[in-house]
């Protein structure tokens, strides 16, 4: 090769620096402004992108929570029975019978942030329920206890009520039980306190009100009341400090109810 040749080939190798480097610049200036169009596009906000990712991911999230939300916290109830709660109820009251015929239950106590959130189980205790356990159909007599959902309006008792009390509280003398216990027990005692039973009476009253809406067939007057250490004609007992534990605790603002009934309703 001549040295003029050479002389040329060389002259022209240079020149080929200043090309890669631009076109290296390009495809940086053109990353850039799709990073840019990406991120920095007027009026949008940058972390969309973060959410993105993350809604990719919720379908699997949803996945997982699917059982715990089903179930509201109440893996005990019925599908039929959780229906059944009113989506604005804050405060639950929940008694599980542990057979049909049964007259021996648990009472349990249940609260959530906000409706539609899932439940949260706080205090419990031992409780009693009708003689004969429990009916959907109840009728005056029959020694069972009501099944089903049922609001908490009203309480009263014997005795003053507890402090922080905030239900309506009918103080009588009127609330003493006369006579004995299904199993011959001394009643005594039973209605100290008491939280009426929104089955077959006027909210807004006295548990002492007589009117039963529904008429007499169903029988009335059920209670959530103090624990005679017998089973009831229809009411549940509970420890009485259980029961001043209950008054201290319901809001009427919270929209509290009772669910009752065996296990599984």
């Amino acid at each position: 090769m001549s040295k003029h040749a050479r002389a040329r080939s060389r002259s022209r190798r240079p020149r080929s620096r200043p090309l890669a480097i631009g076109a290296t610049l390009g495809l940086l200036t053109f990353v850039a402004g799709w990073a840019y169009a990406v991120y920095e596009t007027p009026g949008a906000d940058p972390r969309q992108s973060l959410a993105a990712d993350d809604r990719a991911a919720a379908p699997e999230r949803a996945a997982r929570g699917v059982q715990r939300e089903a179930l509201q916290g109440l893996p005990g109830l019925s599908e039929q029975t959780r229906a059944r709660i009113p989506a604005d109820s804050r405060q639950l009251v929940l008694v599980t019978g542990e057979a049909k015929d049964s007259s021996r239950s648990t009472v349990a106590l249940y609260t959530r942030p906000a409706p539609g959130a899932d439940w949260v189980k706080g205090d419990s205790w031992p409780a009693r329920n009708g003689a004969k356990g429990w009916s959907t159909e109840r009728t005056y007599g029959d020694l069972t206890s009501p099944q089903g959902v049922f609001a908490l309006t009203d309480a009263g008792g014997l005795l003053a009520k507890p402090p922080g009390t905030r239900f309506p509280y009918d103080r009588s003398g009127s609330f003493v039980a006369s006579g004995r216990g299904v199993e011959g027990e001394s009643l005594a005692g039973s209605f100290d306190y008491v939280v009426a039973i929104d089955f077959n009476r006027k909210p807004g009253t006295s548990p002492l009100d007589p009117t039963k809406p529904d008429g007499e067939r169903k029988g009335g007057n059920i209670w959530l009341h103090v624990d005679h250490e017998g089973p009831s004609q229809g009411c549940v007992g509970i420890p009485k400090e259980a029961m001043k534990k209950v008054l201290e605790t319901l809001d009427p603002a919270a929209k509290p109810v009772i669910a009752m009934g065996p296990a599984g309703f």
